[in-house]
């Protein structure tokens, strides 16, 4: 029951209840890893409303915006890291290439599922990428957004680098961006293509939830 109360409190962003709904739910013994997941399970029904159009970009960030809140409560009682993720994903705009907004409404979804997020940002040099492979040697994934059509060369590139790099052929490279196509994202060397920022974190929770 009080499982449920968590689901319904993030899945329709209940800003002013979320808190209180969690932190009851440990005072009565519910252990922090099953809260996690009960709020994990609330942000794919929201992946899959925000899919099916059933809701919009307003209602999805503010489900995130509760799904944040719950875990700044559940933090201190998760066993393990800091904060339990799933596992880590480092995400960016390719160089040549200024928009944010998808790429960032795709990091606010994986964190909310349960991944950590290394945004290196905009117009992010290739080197860049490989550079934090470096610096996070536990990260299997790259997420790559290009917004502009004069930038899908960039990208081809971006992975041509990563892949001649020393993790290179282990990570998992995803892709995404309105001119981008699966057909594109294949001839390129990119393992996914998704469509949206739900389907993207989807997408990178199951590369980790495979490795387990």
């Amino acid at each position: 029951m009080i499982n449920e109360e968590i689901k319904d409190a993030v899945s329709k962003g209940k800003l002013n209840t979320v808190s209180a709904v969690v932190a009851e739910a440990i005072d009565n013994g519910v252990s922090a890893e099953d809260v996690l997941d009960s709020m994990i399970k609330a942000m794919d029904e929201v992946g899959e409303n925000f899919q099916n159009n059933d809701i919009y970009v307003p209602e999805m960030l503010t489900a995130a915006k509760a799904m944040e809140r719950g875990i700044a409560v559940l933090k201190p009682y998760l066993s393990g890291s800091s904060d339990a993720r799933l596992g880590k994903v480092i995400i960016g705009t390719v160089a040549g290439d200024l928009h944010d907004i998808g790429k960032n409404l795709v990091s606010i979804m994986m964190q909310a599922s349960g991944l950590e997020v290394i945004d290196l940002g905009i117009y992010v040099p290739a080197e860049e990428f490989v550079n934090a492979l470096k610096k996070y040697p536990d990260c299997n994934v790259i997420a790559l957004s290009a917004l502009l059509t004069i930038t899908l060369d960039s990208l081809r590139e971006t992975i041509e680098v990563i892949r001649k790099s020393k993790r290179g052929k282990s990570v998992t490279i995803m892709v995404g961006g309105s001119p981008v196509t699966a057909e594109y994202a294949k001839n390129i060397g990119a393992d996914l293509y998704t469509t949206d920022a739900a389907e993207a974190a989807k997408a990178a929770r199951k590369v980790y939830q495979t490795r387990l």
